[in-house]
């Protein structure tokens, strides 16, 4: 009940997204997501560098110091 009114919104947003022409400028979209100062992979932001400096101490990488059999 009163569902009608939004379906029918979404079908006529539906349409209109997909059979609207849009020429995408692929060039402007990688600009875009590449950021003006781009950082590789392995690198953190140094936001997050203090925190990691600071958190280093409690890194487990094995697993096995917290377990006790």
């Amino acid at each position: 009940m009163g569902r009608g009114r939004a379906k029918a919104k979404q079908t006529k947003v539906a349409r209109d997204l997909k059979y609207r022409p849009i020429d995408t400028d692929f060039a402007s979209l990688e600009r875009e997501l590449r950021g003006a100062g781009t950082t590789g992979i392995d690198e953190v932001p140094d936001s997050y560098a203090d925190l990691a400096d600071e958190y280093a101490d409690y890194d487990d990488d094995d697993g096995d110091e917290r377990r006790s059999s």
